[in-house]
């Protein structure tokens, strides 16, 4: 299994044109050759999970594959190709999955987790779906290098009744991700603006997950409080080896400089196709020798896609 991750940076004038691609691309998705699961997803800054949060100039897509040779060829597709006549920058980071439990719209799309059933409580990340399990639940093969890059990504759907008191809970834990040592990216991601919640974070190695799992003082309070509120009809939690990456957010690649897990025979770059000006969309796309996308001047970021 071979798990791609693509954020592309939209400029405010086409944001409407982002968005009509969410409902265009799903039927085209479907056809994907060896495209197993995929979600086209709008993102936001995290601090509250509401509509306010929403950023109309960050979208992404989230696909599974049988093997990493279906995403080169995904690269070519029409998909790939609106995107980039549309977008001023991409990201996109590789992942092979270590660990997952729960249910994303009835399915298991990461593999269900050797350790599933065995009654021990999830961790919870800062919007309260699993972030991290115990070391003791990771098979000794998925573990990734000590040192690499790990990605957690955690999604939720919200029970109507509870949607209120969760808002209410969200801001001390986001707060604190902010503020986690060892936080390399992160953003909040959702199919709707609202009652469907996730969260897309990179961290600098597994250590540095579990440190912000276990010992947040304001995360800890909600992960107590989680099964007493019964926050959420549908819940699930997933991590990643970091494979790759390719591109930019804000004119960086947050896993610069940072060692990547064996690709497991995989090619490390894919080629991309992107546009860096509006003179470039008009004339059609081009791809650097490296498939990554032209950096955009960084602005003040804040550790969230925003």
């Amino acid at each position: 299994m071979f798990v791609t991750f693509d954020l592309w940076h939209v400029p405010r004038r086409r944001a409407a044109q982002a968005a009509a691609r969410m409902a265009l691309d799903r039927p085209r998705l479907r056809q994907a050759s060896g495209l197993t699961f995929s979600r086209l997803l709008g993102t936001g800054g995290g601090r509250r999970f509401t509509p306010l949060d929403a950023d109309p100039s960050r979208w992404a897509l989230l696909a599974v594959w049988d093997t990493p040779a279906a995403a080169r060829a995904f690269e070519r597709s029409s998909t790939i190709r609106a995107w980039a006549r549309l977008a001023d920058e991409r990201w996109r980071v590789d992942l092979r999955p270590l660990h997952s439990r729960g249910l994303w719209s009835g399915q298991a799309p990461f593999g269900p987790h050797p350790g599933a059933g065995s009654g021990r409580p999830p961790v919870h990340d800062r919007h309260d779906a699993p972030v991290a399990a115990p070391a003791g639940d990771a098979p000794a093969g998925d573990t990734p290098a000590r040192d690499t890059p790990v990605v957690a990504l955690t999604r939720a759907r919200l029970a109507p009744r509870r949607a209120a008191l969760f808002w209410r809970a969200v801001p001390p834990v986001a707060a604190e991700l902010r503020d986690a040592d060892g936080l390399l990216f992160t953003a909040g991601i959702g199919e709707a603006p609202i009652g469907y919640q996730g969260t897309f974070s990179v961290w600098r190695d597994s250590a540095a997950l579990r440190a912000f799992a276990y010992q947040g003082r304001a995360h800890a309070a909600v992960v107590q409080r989680t099964p007493r509120e019964r926050w959420y009809a549908e819940e699930l939690f997933a991590r990643f080896a970091v494979l790759g990456s390719h591109g930019t957010v804000r004119g960086t690649d947050p896993c610069a400089d940072r060692p990547c897990a064996d690709h497991l025979g995989a090619t490390a770059r894919l080629p991309t196709a992107h546009v860096t000006d509006d003179a470039t969309e008009r004339g059609g796309e081009h791809t650097d020798e490296h498939g990554a996308d032209a950096p955009r001047t960084p602005d003040a970021a804040d550790g969230g896609s925003q």
